[in-house]
């Protein structure tokens, strides 16, 4: 997976259908201290002959003693609001009760092991958890929890080896993302000597024998340019059993030096060994597939791909490579070739495209059948064909709902595919597809919800320009419509990434039983109906997406679920800029905004952290061709003095390594300085620490988090208990 701006969902709890302000009311409403005041230091930027200042950049320094004092005030600040809110400790009590909800994750079978990862609801971390055969007792493998008193010690990713006999993992603290790689043994839980750090996100493949592996890895300081350590992702090998190279220090370089430093490798090998596939991404509009005969000594990489302006994602059985794409084929399509002969003109077309969407990893090739995810109207299908592509047959699906991580697990040769499917009102269950395409419960998740109680639905409107977009949303059966109902809205938009139904334990259902509505939009910028809807929404394209998303506001309040003195709306990472976009061009449409580790200066946001990795989805204001349109919406440089803006809650954490948290701390400051807001409409900055961008967030933290927003909302719109 590529580090992109990650999709960040807490929804609603406790919503009632006549608001009382008391109820959730904040005690210091008329005794309200003002905001701390930033110091104001104007830079002058010049871009392409335009001058445009920028009054808080000073906030970009995260080490200096001024803006760490601006942390500290402003985190009071929200303290001082947020914890004034009566009601907090029953909401702490009711978030908690849903959040001790257990998860199941992926589901990997290898050799005779069978591996997968759980979260019971008091675990702040998932374990990795392997039981020898299919009815074989459970035991821990990995246990990160032990790592770190306060869970801050997160589990990043995790490779089985071929047989099972070993298990590679990242760990990293403090949400960093930084991961070192670690092994383990699975018969004996013996951790191996091997410790090789800067491995974020690691893609990593075995030899059949288990005797080594293909990894990613990040340079270390020194070996670029200071700064730049955050790019060069490279493929090297790594071989077991060196005592002298357990830090993988002497690994040799597989791939890299000849590519640019913001592309992204991984890799991965056929079944028999033969062949190492690696898949260079330029964003996430553009990869290219390379092939190396390991059999063959000196023989070099072939180059399958020819730098077309698309997708391919490939897989490996019998000497054969089965490739997924949407060359010439919006909403993907598959192909078979020869790995001796792989040359474009020799692949076959045998899954051709239809009018649902090829998920993310393509066709997967198990018990030598391609079982293929779509996305059929915002939700999961799986279909089985044959390696020449005939159709064997459809899986009938739990409900309308989501694949965990778009992921089929199984093995080339094996029996059985599984998957962890969820939905709204479902928690994450384990389903085992046989090779003939039937689906039975496998392992479930403990809970008294009940599903039928709630209604999902997929409704569609007119954007802006008359495009036509989806929109689920979830109430309660028989909900009486009054225009004023308590209703959430999230979108993200970006990344090619598909929003379908998904649990969320963070208290939508009591959202629900109280009246309320959730929303979720299907923004063009996403997956949901392929490479078109994605390009709809990036670039140039990204008004679209603010369009989409204030459409779809529109809608709600049309159709009579909510009015605009009883909208929230929330969105993280690149949703968060998707929520500054929101504020900036339509104040006068939400009561309240959730911005999570948002993104909102524009024009500076690609000289920090990994955000290079970026400007294939948003442009560049340093190209004076595409300075233009990002600027027409940045949000930084959109705010109005004396305008009247929603209240804002904006969330960021200071060991952020995607979006740097310097975003919400500059919007903060100017908002508060020239938002014409009342005390009743603040504008407050949540600064977390030990913590990132919100992958491997403690369950603690997560809590808190939940019962500081749903406070803040619930103040907002008045709602009661």
């Amino acid at each position: 997976m590529r580090a992109a701006a990650c999709i960040l969902i807490v929804s609603g709890l406790c919503f009632a259908q006549s608001p009382q302000p008391s109820s959730f009311s904040s005690k210091t409403d008329v005794t309200m201290t003002a905001p701390p005041k930033a110091k104001v230091e104007t830079v002058v930027d010049d871009y392409h002959g335009q001058k445009i200042s920028d009054p808080y950049r000073w906030l970009e320094n995260a080490g200096s003693p001024d803006t760490q004092k601006f942390v500290e005030e402003q985190n009071a600040y929200t303290r001082q609001l947020l914890d004034a809110v009566s009601g907090r400790d029953k909401l702490r009590a009711s978030i908690q009760k849903q959040a001790n909800i257990g998860t199941i994750g992926t589901f990997k079978p290898r050799g005779n092991y069978y591996f997968y990862t759980k979260r019971d609801g008091h675990q702040n971390q998932y374990v990795i958890v392997v039981r020898e055969g299919l009815d074989g007792k459970d035991r821990t493998l990995v246990d990160v929890n032990a790592l770190a008193a306060d869970g801050t010690i997160a589990l990043d990713w995790w490779f089985p080896s071929n047989d099972g006999t070993y298990l590679a993992y990242g760990t990293s603290a403090n949400g960093s993302e930084n991961s070192t790689l670690k092994i383990v043994e699975t018969a004996t839980g013996k951790l191996l000597p091997e410790h090789i750090e800067r491995t974020r996100a690691a893609s990593l493949a075995w030899l059949p024998d288990g005797s080594g592996f293909y990894y990613t890895r990040y340079p270390r300081p020194g070996e670029v340019p200071a700064g730049q350590e955050v790019y060069y992702r490279h493929v090297f090998f790594h071989k077991l059993g060196d005592p002298g190279n357990t830090e993988g220090l002497k690994d040799p370089l597989i791939v890299g030096e000849e590519l640019s430093p913001e592309l992204w490798p991984n890799t991965q090998i056929s079944e028999d060994g033969k062949w190492l596939l690696i898949e260079v991404s330029e964003g996430w509009t553009k990869s290219d597939l390379y092939l190396k005969d390991l059999s063959s000594p000196g023989s070099k990489f072939v180059r399958l791909t020819s730098g077309k302006i698309f997708l391919y994602t490939g897989e490996i059985v019998d000497g054969h490579l089965y490739i997924t794409t949407n060359e010439d084929g919006p909403r993907y399509h598959v192909y078979k070739v020869a790995c001796s002969h792989p040359e474009r003109s020799a692949w076959k077309e045998i899954i051709p495209q239809t009018d649902a969407v090829i998920q993310e990893g393509g066709a997967r090739i198990i018990g030598k059948e391609l079982f293929v995810e779509y996305i059929k109207a915002g939700s999961a299908a799986i279909s089985i064909y044959d390696l020449e592509g005939k159709h064997v047959t459809d899986v009938a699906m739990p409900a309308l709902g989501s694949i965990a991580n778009n992921y089929i697990g199984g093995r080339w040769n094996g029996r059985e595919a599984f998957i962890t499917f969820t939905s709204y009102a479902i928690p994450a269950n384990v389903y085992r597809i046989g090779l003939d395409g039937k689906i039975s419960e496998f392992m479930r998740v403990p809970s008294d919800i009940d599903a039928k109680r709630y209604e999902v639905k997929q409704v569609w409107f007119n954007s802006k320009d008359g495009t036509r977009v989806p929109m689920f949303l979830v109430h309660k059966k028989g909900l009486a419509l009054n225009g004023k109902n308590p209703a959430m809205l999230y979108g993200y938009g970006g990344f090619n990434v598909t929003l379908s139904p998904m649990f969320n334990r963070n208290g939508m259902l009591e959202l629900l039983e109280r009246g309320g509505v959730y929303a979720e939009a299907q923004l063009r910028g996403g997956n949901e109906f392929g490479e078109e809807w994605h390009r709809a929404g990036m670039l140039d394209k990204k008004q679209n997406v603010f369009d989409d998303f204030v459409a779809a506001a529109e809608n709600l309040i049309a159709q009579k679920y909510t009015d605009k003195d009883h909208l929230v709306i929330l969105g993280g990472s690149n949703g968060g800029l998707l929520m500054g976009a929101a504020l900036t061009q339509r104040p006068d449409l939400f009561r309240a905004v959730v911005c999570e580790v948002p993104l909102l200066d524009m024009l500076r946001y690609q000289n920090f952290q990994i955000a290079k990795l970026w400007i294939p989805e948003y442009g560049s204001a340093e190209d004076p061709q595409q300075f233009d349109f990002i600027y027409a919406y940045s949000p930084y440089h959109h705010v109005k003095q004396g305008t009247t803006y929603p209240a804002i809650l904006f969330m960021t954490a200071d060991s952020d390594t995607r979006v740097d948290p310097m975003h919400a701390k500059k919007m903060t400051a100017l908002l508060q300085a020239q938002a014409g807001n009342g005390p009743d409409r603040p504008i407050l900055l949540r600064v977390d620490t030990k913590a990132g961008h919100g992958a491997g967030k403690p369950i603690a933290k997560l809590i808190d988090d939940a019962v500081d927003i749903w406070s803040f909302v619930f103040w907002q719109l008045g709602v009661s208990r």
